[in-house]
């Protein structure tokens, strides 16, 4: 690239939102011509050229660029004695720790790829993950061993098991003291096969919030775009200092962010749960001048108590995805932080966003420059049929200013097209249901997001729902997203969680809404402020307040829901049901459940439910 793309930056602007584009693409543009050149051997020269300045820190061990280095020869030299190379895995199940990174990197440069397991998984799950990619070992922290033992029953094949850290009493080996006694120097030329761009470095699953994870694919180009790509917009430097408490299991906290950091002789500070009591102090303490978040994150945060240290840190930036635009400015004058850099991706799409500008709850736009090269669209959407619509001739139909519509990004025909290209997932059939054909032209294929996003007239881009999270209700489409941003809205509520619940006797999925509340709710003020904000159809029709919304590790609400969730003896918290005649949520009792999970919603005895359903 994008010499080109650079050389017409330079004649337009090369100052503010501009210079980080600028900076992205002349740090992303050398990656697809040194085919050779890997983020392991990024890691040996920034060894050579910060030698003993801290690169990943943590309460229980830190790491220099040197000492990362050597740690990660170490486990480069256990993987080839364990002839692992190209084509073979490696599962790692460890909590978040610099040793993390040290593993899959040595494992990486000898051509293995390692698989990202999520520690918060067991049982038949977690041996679904392992099995998803036929792993020959698998490494796991001695805090986790128990989780492990109790997938084992279930795995489909028997791989090799080391422990760290658990000593000569382990069932298992301990690979801690297997590395401790190989060298750390760096590889010689003929210890190791050469490793390129194209070769398989990870493997990140998805987070499985609406069925199994899935094994995506991730080659040694991907990882490097995205740390330089990260390094560029957030313009990192050697006196930087990347606070990151996001799963190492996950592409953003395992890779990108702290990646991000390093390349440019940055430091990372690692947590290995967030806590929102011990962030400030954290923030301070580490010197922190950028924060990774997940839009939960920043919520927990806003409604925390105010703490001491909030305003008293060195950050100059908070670098996400998800920050809704209902406490984005909140979240920015109260903490003082200079710039939110918000940003849309997911770990095996290849399309991406960044919003420089800080647009309030833009996930981002396509500058001028580089929009000849982009690769996203968006396309009309036919819930009715859960897919694209299409016209006449059998093709796609692109949305208007506005619009929402499913994202979706072009695939190249041309392999050597590493931007645009779709490595897929371990399993082929999950890679195909992903690839939408025939769009635009015959024969031409494009990646599917599953995501409803708008762009508005100046060329700003909206997250509006995932497609599976969007329900209809009395024919029309309710977005949870936009539901949730009203229910926030009202006093009190600090949290919401929307989606659709099927119920019988109504066509469709009713709304159901989990509230977490910081004091008692006006339930009749409440519908006064969701008839000023939402069209009817689009109020909840249930309600659950409860004191917690349950989220994945990554911070994404659960949403697979059924009504046996709405059991008022199995309900943690009061559920309440909306009743269009008296304008009020009524208590869901065990007489009204029975009623509507018997199917006699409609019988005269359940009025409410019933002026639900056929109005």
């Amino acid at each position: 690239m994008i010499a080109d793309d650079a050389e017409l930056l330079d004649r337009t602007q090369r100052k503010g939102p501009a210079r980080a584009w600028l900076r992205a693409l002349e740090l992303t543009a050398p990656i697809a011509e040194k085919r050779w050149h890997t983020f392991p051997s990024v890691i040996e020269e920034l060894a050579e050229r910060f030698a003993g300045a801290p690169a990943l820190l943590s309460d229980t061990e830190s790491f220099s660029f040197r000492a990362l280095a050597e740690r990660s020869n170490r486990y480069a030299r256990w993987a080839l004695a364990q002839h692992i190379g190209r084509g073979d895995t490696v599962c790692l199940l460890m909590p978040n720790r610099p040793e993390y990174m040290a593993i899959w990197l040595g494992i990486a440069r000898v051509g293995g790829a390692t698989a990202l397991l999520n520690t918060h998984l067991v049982g038949p799950s977690l041996a679904h993950c392992i099995d998803a990619v036929a792993p020959k070992h698998v490494i796991v922290a001695e805090a986790l061993l128990e989780s492990l033992e109790a997938a084992r029953p279930h795995l489909a094949a028997a791989p090799c098991i080391w422990s760290h850290g658990s000593g000569a009493s382990a069932p298992f080996p301990d690979i801690a003291a297997q590395v401790a006694g190989l060298s750390g120097e760096r590889l010689s030329r003929g210890e190791g096969p050469p490793v390129g761009i194209d070769d398989l470095a990870l493997y990140v699953y998805t987070s499985g919030t609406t069925g199994l994870p899935k094994a995506a694919r991730i080659s040694h180009y991907r990882l490097m775009v995205w740390t330089h790509w990260f390094a560029g917009m957030m313009e990192t430097g050697p006196g930087d200092r990347m606070y990151n408490r996001l799963p190492m299991y996950h592409s953003i906290g395992g890779a990108a962010a702290i990646g991000a950091a390093l390349v440019n002789g940055g430091a990372v500070a690692i947590r290995e749960k967030f806590s929102a009591s011990a962030f400030w102090d954290e923030i301070v303490r580490f010197d922190c001048t950028l924060f990774q978040y997940i839009g939960e994150l920043c919520r927990y945060l806003l409604h925390a108590p105010a703490h001491p240290r909030e305003t008293t840190h060195r950050l100059r930036l908070a670098c996400g995805n998800g920050l809704r635009a209902d406490i984005w400015e909140e979240f920015r004058r109260r903490f003082r932080i200079p710039q939110i850099l918000e940003f849309y991706a997911a770990t095996e799409a290849n399309i991406s966003l960044f919003n420089v500008e800080g647009r309030l709850g833009s996930i981002g736009r396509i500058p001028p420059f580089i929009a000849q090269r982009t690769a996203l669209a968006l396309v009309r959407f036919n819930f009715e049929l859960g897919v694209p619509e299409r016209n006449a001739g059998g093709l796609c139909i692109r949305c208007a200013p506005n619009e929402a519509g499913e994202a979706i990004g072009r695939i190249s025909a041309n392999a050597a097209d590493h931007a645009t290209r779709f490595d897929g997932y371990s399993d082929s059939a999950e890679t195909e249901q992903k690839i939408l054909r025939d769009v635009f032209e015959p024969g031409d294929a494009w990646y599917r997001t599953g995501d409803l996003i708008r762009r508005d007239e100046r060329g700003f881009y909206f997250f509006v729902d995932r497609i599976g999270d969007t329900f209809r209700w009395k024919g029309e489409n309710v977005a949870t997203s936009e539901v949730a941003a009203a229910i926030t809205s009202f006093p009190g509520i600090i949290d919401a969680n929307v989606y659709g619940v099927a119920l019988p006797g109504a066509d469709g999925r009713a709304g159901m809404a989990e509230l977490v509340c910081t004091q008692p709710i006006d339930l009749a003020a409440f519908h006064d402020h969701l008839a000023q904000c939402l069209p009817r159809y689009a109020h909840p029709v249930l309600l659950r307040l409860q004191s917690e919304i349950n989220v994945t590790p990554t911070f994404k609400q659960m949403k697979n829901r059924s009504a046996a969730d709405l059991d008022p003896d199995s309900c943690p918290g009061p559920l309440y049901l909306l009743d269009p005649q008296q304008r009020a949520y009524v208590v869901l009792n065990r007489a009204l459940y029975a009623r509507i999970l018997g199917g006699i919603s409609c019988n005269n005895r359940c009025g409410a439910w019933r002026r639900l359903v056929l109005e």
